[in-house]
């Protein structure tokens, strides 16, 4: 209740908790958190109203987005910024193009319709492969009565090429191989096109022919394959950064997506199974990318398939997830929040696993400037279980990167938070002259580590330990590594004018 009394509600109506301070019940926060990177799915009658069959009247691109964005089905209007991001440009240009720039690409304008689910027989330009018809659909089914799948866009409809005389309206081929929607095509050019390039000709095939007829070809041996490719992203992401390979693993999820959508229960459960790994490991490089809206999106569809695919491990580990998310975000609240619900869930966490939940409660119990004594008791925590991982048995391959490196580096982190930044320097440089680190986790506890020097009243070895950071940064496109940097500078403030803290500004702001 509010603080007159009166009951406080969502805009939707829901009645808010009396512990939400905010203004929207979690479906509506969930709603608005997904509205960030996909759009929402619409009625058919709202691509009827007036505003929008005037805007496709104008046969103008930039008229039907800006009648999209502003339609009043959405309870408020659609920002510029999260449309653009939707269809894979700048707010820059999509305010140019609502603005009358043209657009003449076709391949661009079909990619775009598909993304919103325009209807078909309303658009001024041809969509291959798209049946505008329930007679036409009907027709356009394979003859096992397969219907082609789609990539589950809201108001998209399914439809494919039938075998045998190529029917009215149906394209050659070579036809086919330019058109970005058509079924014979969809690998290449549609959301699973970016897997290609970590897969061999056979699997390339395999999944071709999976996503052209999930319920005959989605079996164990694209379940591999996929689970291959997963293993590959992890490989590259140290080395390449999260920009080169996120592409990629949004490609394969995709492709989960479309085989699951037919395939045979087991087989769906395994699809999903991977698909969930897949989707914790893209919101971890969205973290990284400081996209944290999307973040949130990946871990909770993350979430969602492993509850599909009955993975309870899993479901455990996307709240560890959540909780470190949340210390991106210095929330120190859902940073003990989140860690304590893994650590109590019904999980089945294995003891990696458990060991950085209990780190990370750690973290958050220093956050909230808890006695360091709590704070050290969860670390020893932390330590039995990594050490009792050695006799257990993990089939989980959930936190196999776990190491006595790695709680160190986390240590390291919570003492900076309790305040003692020297000794979390020393912890990190213990670790960063190892050598064990990929090129891109090299580089952001080198930033770590210029944090803590900073902290500690060490201008000149700060800002010198923070040049390394922010040439690996560069490297590996980490945002993540940049914003500590930035973070360091700030700290650095007070020693703007001497020579190396100058220097590490003007890298950062170059």
């Amino acid at each position: 209740m509010a603080a007159d009394g009166s009951v406080r509600r969502c805009a939707c109506g829901t009645r808010l908790a009396r512990d939400n301070r905010g203004r929207q019940c979690n479906a509506c926060k969930k709603k608005a958190r997904d509205l960030v990177v996909s759009p929402p799915v619409v009625p058919p009658e709202f691509w009827r109203t007036a505003e929008m069959c005037e805007a496709f009247d104008t046969c103008d691109m930039g008229a039907v987005i800006r009648a999209y964005r502003t339609h009043g089905h959405h309870g408020r209007t659609i920002s510029q910024e999260v449309a653009a991001r939707w269809l894979g440009i700048s707010q820059t240009r999509l305010s140019r193009i609502e603005g009358g720039e043209g657009v003449s690409d076709l391949p661009r304008l079909m990619r775009w319709a598909h993304v919103l689910g325009m209807p078909r027989d309303l658009l001024w330009f041809r969509m291959p492969g798209r049946p505008q018809t329930a007679a036409e659909d009907r027709q356009a089914r394979t003859p096992e009565g397969v219907d082609t799948p789609d990539l589950g866009n809201p108001g998209g409809i399914s439809g494919g090429a039938v075998k045998g005389e190529r029917p009215s309206g149906a394209l050659t081929a070579a036809e086919q191989d330019t058109m970005p929607l058509s079924r014979r095509s969809l690998l290449f050019q549609g959301v699973a096109a970016a897997t290609l390039p970590g897969v061999n000709a056979d699997e390339a095939d395999h999944i071709g022919k999976a996503l052209e007829n999930a319920r005959r070809y989605s079996d164990a041996e694209i379940v591999a394959s996929f689970t291959r490719q997963l293993d590959n992203c992890k490989a590259d992401d140290g080395m390449l950064g999260s920009d080169r390979t996120l592409p990629t693993l949004l490609g394969m999820l995709g492709a989960i997506k479309v085989c699951a959508q037919d395939a045979k229960p087991d087989i769906r459960r395994a699809l999903f199974a991977v698909g969930a790994r897949g989707a914790e490991f893209a919101g971890w490089l969205c973290r990284d990318l400081h996209d944290q809206a999307r973040a949130t999106f990946w871990h909770d569809r993350a979430t969602e398939w492993a509850q599909l695919s009955g993975d309870l491990p899993m479901q455990g580990y996307v709240l560890l997830k959540k909780a470190q998310t949340a210390y991106d975000d210095r929330d120190a609240v859902n940073v003990l929040g989140f860690a304590e619900a893994a650590q109590s869930g019904p999980w089945n966490l294995p003891p990696k696993v458990r060991a950085e939940v209990a780190q990370q409660e750690a973290r958050g119990l220093a956050m909230l400037g808890l006695p360091m004594l709590d704070v050290e008791r969860k670390l020893e925590r932390s330590r039995e279980y990594l050490s009792s991982a050695g006799d257990s048995a993990d089939n989980s391959g959930l936190a196999t990167h776990y190491s006595i490196s790695s709680l160190t580096l986390q240590t390291a982190s919570c003492y900076i938070e309790a305040g003692k930044p020297l000794r979390a320097a020393m912890l990190y440089s213990e670790v960063l002259n190892t050598g064990v680190l990929s090129t891109r986790d090299q580089g952001y506890f080198l930033a770590r580590r210029a944090s803590a020097l900073a902290l500690s009243g060490e201008p000149d070895d700060a800002a010198t330990v923070g040049l390394q950071a922010a040439e690996l940064a560069a490297a590996t496109s980490s945002a993540r590594t940049r914003r500590e940097l930035g973070r360091t500078v700030a700290t650095l403030q007070p020693w703007a004018s001497r020579p190396a803290p100058r220097a590490l500004r003007e890298v950062l702001t170059g």
